[in-house]
């Protein structure tokens, strides 16, 4: 279960939006499941041709609070269930509706002065909630945490209906050593000399001279650089292809970009606009090259990471984009819409994969265990000491050693008849 929150300036627009044929025409049946007002006969306004009353009725704590009400007031909160499940019937999505702004404080069970809102549904598996941030006694609901309450309650609710599996149990073995990976910056000098810094170790160095770096050793350490006299085209094709070998290696590389192949914008290298798009590329290629559990981990992590990691930064855009697009225009709800449930579709799929960094690191151990178990079980017989244990010649053998008579096939050698050579005159 996704939900998407917005904030819009006029409850009237918003409510012909939700009442009118979308701007796709995929608007079907607009009706009001459940709602509070608090005294005013919302259901019998939620008709398309009381939509201007039904506004006034929802905004009239709006209106008392004059100068200090919000520059936008409406709160809109659109719940989406999962596709790959039956959706639910109006009574279920009253529930889902009451939960939702109970959880975020815009309608606490029991509260009498609580805001008005109501819930509309036009659409298959969606549900809105339209409410306005005055509370009845005066006050104004602040949205701060609403988010964080909101989708903590969609995935109560989801994992109660029976649409998200239960949450993987923590593994008991003993956890690989996360080692952080040695950090090199390739980079250009005041002076015109390309340099790389950083790790020092010998196979670093390796990989620098063998890339076309100098190697200078003083009482400043090792280092690596380019001359200033090397042509540009050439510092650029040695940085990129030792920034790729220490990458290939496990190193952590930081490349200037005036160093880097992938952004210069060449007919042949179409991605070069699209740094981000090229950084994920060399993560997948750094996952494909994973040999152990440990380094797929390692390289997973850059996408799971709960702060960092590149689905939370995809979902961030996601978010600001739609957010940005009712700055521009706040009418613009469907498009908003949209960017914004894109982004709770990334923060499903990062709650679907929480702990998923930890499992990797078992990945493999199965086979590692009956490797094991094979090599610790008991040895079989010698094939040789088998077939002489049932072979007729040794108990033929040992028959006639008992009378003292050896036996040409078992314990002695025999000889080859010899031939006489051709004598020489």
């Amino acid at each position: 279960m996704i939900a998407h929150l917005q904030r819009a300036s006029h409850t009237a627009s918003l409510l012909a939006y939700l009442y009118g044929p979308g701007e796709r025409g995929n608007h079907t049946n607009p009706r009001l499941i459940v709602g509070d007002g608090h005294g005013a006969p919302i259901e019998v306004l939620a008709q398309p041709d009381a939509l201007a009353y039904l506004a006034h009725a929802l905004d009239a704590p709006v209106e008392r609070l004059g100068a200090r009400a919000p520059e936008q007031p409406v709160w809109v909160c659109s719940v989406r269930s999962d596709p790959r499940h039956p959706d639910l019937t109006d009574s279920q999505w009253a529930v889902v509706a009451r939960r939702v702004v109970a959880a975020t404080g815009i309608a606490p069970e029991g509260d009498p002065d609580a805001c008005r809102w109501i819930a509309v549904r036009n659409q298959a598996r969606l549900v809105h909630v339209v409410a306005t941030l005055a509370r009845e006694d005066g006050g104004v609901h602040h949205a701060y945490r609403d988010a964080f309450h909101l989708q903590t309650e969609c995935h109560r609710i989801a994992t109660e209906l029976g649409h998200l599996p239960p949450a993987p149990r923590p593994t008991l073995r003993a956890q690989e050593t996360h080692v952080p990976a040695p950090y090199i910056t390739i980079s250009t000098e005041p002076s015109g000399s390309v340099s790389a810094k950083g790790a020092s170790d010998d196979l670093s160095a390796t990989l620098l001279k063998h890339a076309g770096f100098q190697q200078i050793e003083d009482w400043y350490g090792r280092r690596h650089r380019l001359a200033t006299t090397t042509p540009q085209a050439q510092r650029v094709a040695i940085a990129s292809h030792a920034a790729e070998m220490l990458r290939a290696a496990r190193y952590s590389v930081r490349l200037d970009p005036d160093l880097d192949t992938s952004c210069l914008t060449t007919p042949a290298n179409p991605l070069a606009l699209y740094t981000a798009g090229v950084e994920v590329l060399r993560l997948t290629d750094q996952i494909k090259a994973a040999e152990n559990a440990a380094g797929l981990a390692q390289a997973v992590d850059h996408l799971l990471h709960p702060e960092h990691g590149v689905l939370e930064r995809i979902r961030e855009a996601l978010e600001t984009a739609g957010e940005q697009i009712t700055d521009l225009d706040d009418e613009a709800y469907a498009l908003a819409d949209r960017f914004g449930f894109a982004a709770e579709f990334v923060s499903a799929a990062q709650c679907e994969l929480i702990g998923a960094g930890h499992e990797l690191h078992s990945v493999g151990y199965a086979q590692q265990d009956r490797a094991e178990a094979q090599t610790q079980s008991p040895a079989p017989p010698d094939a040789r000491n088998a077939a002489l244990a049932t072979s007729p010649a040794v108990d033929k053998a040992k028959a006639s050693s008992a009378l003292g008579t050896p036996s040409p096939g078992v314990g002695t050698a025999v000889r080859p008849p010899q031939v006489s050579s051709p004598r020489t005159l």
